[in-house]
C-alpha cells in the first residue's frame, strides 16, 4: 500500500475526493478541512493499493494539485486493516508489477545529477578497480562494481526515452559522459602516481591476467550480460526491489572496463586502451537499450491489463 497526503485548495477538495472515492484500489480517506497553512487549504489523506496509484496520480496532476497544492507519497510498510487488504484485492493486477511513473521520473532524476558525491563515488570505484585490474584481483573488481553509481544515469536515459523527456535524457546524458571522463582521468593521474611510487607497474598490466583478462576483451557475452543486468535493474526500480540493484552493479564491467582503459592509456598501451574502451560501450548500449524496452514493455502489459479491466467494469 501507498500513503498519499495531498494539499488541496478548498475549491478543490471534493474534485479531489470525488476522484479518490471513485478510483478502485483506495481506503482509509481523511479530510481535515483548513488544516493546511502553507499552501492554505484542506489537507486529504488516504491510502491506494500500489497497483492503482499511477492513474490516482495522474488524476491528481490533471486537477492541478502539484501547482496549486502537494501531493506527496509514501510507502506503507505495515498496514493491519481489512479494508486495506480488501482494497489491494480489488485493485487490478498485481503491486510488484506496477510502474509509478512519475516515482521511477523522479527517483532517475536524482541519481542522475552530475554532483560531486556523484563524480566522487564513480572516480573512486574507478580507481579501486584499477588496482583491481593492475593486481589481478576479482574481489577488488566486484567491490568497484558494487561502489560505481552509473546505473542511476543509464536509467535515467532509460526513463526519459521511454516518457520522452529530452531534459532528462539530456540531463542523464552529460552526468554519464562527463562522469565517467572526469573518472578516467583521474584515474590516469592516479595510475601515474602509483608507478612513480613502485606500486603499479606496465609489467603487471600486460602479463597473465586470468581473474580480469575480460575487462579489455569485448564479445558478444558482454553486451548479452550487459542486456540481462538491465532488464534486471529496471525491473528493481519499477518493482522498489532495490537489493537487486546491488546484482546488477556487480553483473556488468563498466566501471573496470574504465579503469583498465585509464591505466592502459597511463602506460601508452593502445590496444588495451580500446578494448577497454570498447568493453565500455557494450556494456553502457546493452544496459540502456535492455532498460529501455523493459519500461516499453511494462508501460503496454500494463495498458491492456487496465483496457481489460475497464471492458469488464463496462460490462
Amino acid at each position: 500500500m501507498l500513503h498519499l497526503r495531498l494539499i488541496t485548495p478548498t475549491e478543490q477538495t471534493e474534485d479531489a475526493v470525488r476522484l479518490i472515492k471513485g478510483t478502485v484500489g483506495t481506503t482509509h480517506l481523511c479530510v481535515l478541512s483548513g488544516a493546511a497553512r502553507d499552501p492554505v487549504g484542506d489537507v486529504v489523506l488516504c491510502d491506494v493499493a500500489r497497483e492503482a496509484a499511477d492513474d490516482l496520480l495522474s488524476g491528481l496532476q490533471r486537477l492541478g494539485l502539484d501547482t496549486t497544492g502537494s501531493i506527496a507519497v509514501e510507502n506503507v510498510d505495515l498496514s493491519l486493516s481489512e479494508r486495506a487488504d480488501r482494497a489491494e484485492e480489488e485493485a487490478p493486477g498485481e503491486g510488484a508489477d506496477a510502474v509509478l511513473w512519475e516515482h521511477l521520473t523522479e527517483a532517475t532524476h536524482e541519481e542522475s545529477t552530475l554532483s560531486v558525491t556523484y563524480l566522487s563515488f564513480l572516480t573512486l570505484a574507478t580507481m579501486i578497480a584499477a588496482c583491481g585490474v593492475v593486481l589481478d584481483n576479482a574481489v577488488l573488481i566486484v567491490g568497484a562494481m558494487a561502489v560505481g553509481p552509473e546505473f542511476g544515469p543509464l536509467a535515467g536515459v532509460s526513463t526519459a526515452t521511454v516518457q520522452r523527456r529530452p531534459r532528462l535524457a539530456m540531463r542523464s546524458l552529460i552526468a554519464l559522459l562527463v562522469g565517467f571522463a572526469v573518472a578516467m582521468a583521474l584515474t590516469v593521474a592516479f595510475s601515474l602516481f602509483m608507478d612513480a611510487v613502485g606500486l603499479f607497474t606496465e609489467e603487471q598490466l600486460k602479463g597473465e591476467r586470468p581473474q580480469t583478462g575480460f575487462v579489455y576483451a569485448p564479445d558478444w557475452f558482454s553486451f548479452v550480460v550487459a542486456v540481462l543486468a538491465g532488464a534486471a535493474g529496471t525491473l528493481s526500480l519499477t518493482s522498489a526491489k532495490s537489493g537487486a540493484l546491488v546484482g546488477v552493479a556487480i553483473s556488468v564491467t563498466t566501471v573496470p572496463a574504465a579503469a583498465n582503459a585509464a591505466v592502459a592509456l597511463s602506460y601508452g598501451d593502445t590496444v588495451q586502451t580500446w578494448g577497454s574502451t570498447e568493453q565500455l560501450l557494450l556494456n553502457l548500449l546493452g544496459i540502456t537499450l535492455a532498460g529501455t524496452l523493459t519500461l516499453l514493455a511494462q508501460k503496454q502489459l500494463w495498458r491492456k491489463q487496465h483496457a481489460r479491466l475497464r471492458r469488464r467494469t463496462a460490462a
